[in-house]
């Protein structure tokens, strides 16, 4: 089907065998330090979505119950939230985030276990808004009908 890669076994080839583990090392600890950011949760009925960012709004790491496993009706639980907020907690820390501001949008019931997920390893919440539209003149009107 594809091209089979053949190693060699010389020194060439365990030359480039260990700069292809260097290079590798290296790209893992080359993270992005980031001091603060802002947490986004969207909240449905059927699924939660958590998106961390830094301040100016670059994403750094996101994660959905659906990306957990979570199938169904299942994926719209607060334990799925929950769950989704303690696997953003350990990239945040990675990133070396301590202080997180909160921006919640949705209806759904994983708003609160979501957070409670996420303050769960150690990040400091400085503030926490709700940012859910909400409609103030419903929809539009239907056109009269033509004669």
């Amino acid at each position: 089907m594809g091209k089979k890669r053949i190693i060699e076994t010389g020194e060439k080839g365990e030359e480039a065998a260990k700069a292809a583990d260097a290079s590798t090392a290296v790209k893992s600890t080359q993270k992005k330090r980031v001091e603060s950011g802002i947490l986004s949760i969207e909240s449905t009925y059927n699924n939660t979505k958590l998106v961390l960012t830094d301040m100016k709004g670059n994403t750094l790491a996101w994660s959905t119950s659906g990306a957990l496993g979570f199938k169904g009706a299942k994926k719209g639980t607060p334990f799925a939230a929950a769950k989704i907020g303690e696997t953003i907690g350990d990239k945040a820390a990675t990133f070396g985030v301590k202080e997180v501001q909160v921006k919640v949008k949705g209806v759904g019931s994983g708003r609160e276990s979501a957070i409670r997920g996420f303050i769960s390893k150690g990040i400091n919440l400085t503030t926490i808004s709700d940012v859910t539209p909400v409609p103030h003149n419903g929809p539009k009107k239907p056109k009269p009908r033509r004669a």
